[in-house]
């Protein structure tokens, strides 16, 4: 399995930007599929957007569409979650997530059942 480490929550205020990192150790040269999650309290985990890593594909979530993106360094071994006009509804934990393979439809990846490797998830709280 993967291991991977999340980075960069906090606090910011509505309108902000964050960028959150997950690094990741253990991969193979095989295609995985990384996914961004994210949970509010008393909610599901809920689809924020994913990519490729060997082809860097992208796909996300409908909330976040046109605000969010996602990029990955190979040399860094690192997916980066760019958060940009950021709203109070966007308070959660994100967790980052990895899967092998990447030939499925997306919308296979976006449950979070698919995913056999994630991080320990990191707080964002945007305040209004």
């Amino acid at each position: 399995q993967v291991q991977l480490v999340e980075s960069g929550g906090g606090l910011v205020q509505a309108g902000g930007s964050l960028r959150l990192s997950c690094a990741a150790s253990g991969r193979t040269a095989s295609s995985y599929t990384m996914g961004w999650f994210r949970q509010a309290p008393g909610k599901e985990r809920e689809f924020v957007g994913g990519i490729t890593w060997n082809e860097g594909n992208t796909y996300y979530g409908d909330s976040v569409k046109g605000r969010f993106t996602i990029s990955r360094d190979n040399a860094k071994n690192t997916v980066y979650l760019q958060m940009d006009s950021l709203k109070p509804e966007d308070t959660a934990v994100y967790y980052c997530a990895a899967v092998k393979g990447s030939d499925r439809p997306w919308t296979y990846y976006t449950s979070p059942t698919r995913y056999d490797s994630w991080g320990q998830g990191t707080q964002v709280t945007v305040s209004s």
